[in-house]
């Protein structure tokens, strides 16, 4: 199997004693592309560090929500700016919550839309981190496409079914974590098991949201593949299947990223 972790933070802490190691294990599973995901565009030479020089890591560029009162002065044309180099292939995480972070909304709405507007300008995927404000994430994105088309990527989807038709009707891609494997999620298990096929993308978010049968220790990719087996099974698909249209899906979903050598994908 050849596989993509859309979204993972290689360059947080946790990561850091054995990092060799967890690289090496991901790698021995199969994952031959990983986007380490910004969540300060001050810390952003951090996170591209880890890409650098590295043939399969690529990077984001953005401003999480909880960091959102502490960026205001980040414009569109920053992120654009660094967009503009090789391993910069989304624009992001942003977004909308106030169960995990007590920032101001009105700051997070600002960032989003400065966002957005660079996702638009450089038709790079927006990657978005929404947490128990469907309606609200919902709003915001079908207004801004309304205006002009812009791709995106639902991090670590946790919403209800109204928002993942509107993602879908928007042609936006859902991607799944460890969290799809927790308990208590049957709603969540219900809309990644009739998803279309062509919108599925999964993740880690390591050093967070292990699955199980790790659950409440640190994440790392090399545990994406228990996603991406408990998803095959809600879905009722063959694994080998699942991982080939992920990384398929993937490849779309990030055009920046090139394709892993021999990786070739049937619609068949």
């Amino acid at each position: 199997m050849i596989l993509a972790d859309s979204h993972c933070h290689l360059d947080f802490d946790e990561l850091a004693p054995d990092f060799d190691a967890v690289m090496d294990r991901a790698r021995a599973v199969g994952i031959r592309r990983f986007v380490s995901i910004g969540t300060q565009v001050r810390q952003h030479a951090r996170v591209l560090a880890r890409a650098i020089g590295t043939e399969d890591v690529f990077v984001s560029v953005g401003t999480h929500p909880h960091w959102a009162g502490e960026e205001q002065d980040v414009t569109a044309e920053d992120l654009v700016a660094h967009a503009a180099h090789p391993k910069v292939v989304g624009i992001g995480e942003v977004g909308l919550d106030r169960i995990l972070t007590d920032a101001p909304w009105a700051a997070q709405m600002r960032n989003l839309l400065v966002h957005v507007d660079a996702a638009r300008r450089t038709q790079l995927p927006l990657i978005v981190h929404s947490v128990g404000e469907d309606a609200a994430m919902e709003d915001v994105l079908r207004r801004e496409d309304a205006r002009g088309r812009f791709p995106v990527v639902m991090h670590c989807f946790s919403g209800g079914p109204a928002l993942a038709r509107a993602n879908v009707e928007m042609g936006h891609y859902l991607s799944f974590s460890g969290l799809l494997t927790h308990q208590g999620r049957e709603a969540l298990h219900d809309i990644a098991a009739h998803l279309p096929e062509d919108r599925i993308l999964i993740e880690t978010d390591a050093p967070s949201l292990a699955p199980a049968p790790y659950t409440d220790t640190r994440n790392e990719p090399a545990y994406l593949v228990h996603t991406l087996a408990f998803l095959a099974r809600l879905r009722g698909v063959p694994i080998e299947r699942l991982a080939a249209r992920t990384t398929a899906n993937f490849l779309r979903a990030f055009p920046k990223v090139p394709p892993p050598d021999a990786f070739c994908f049937s619609e068949r």
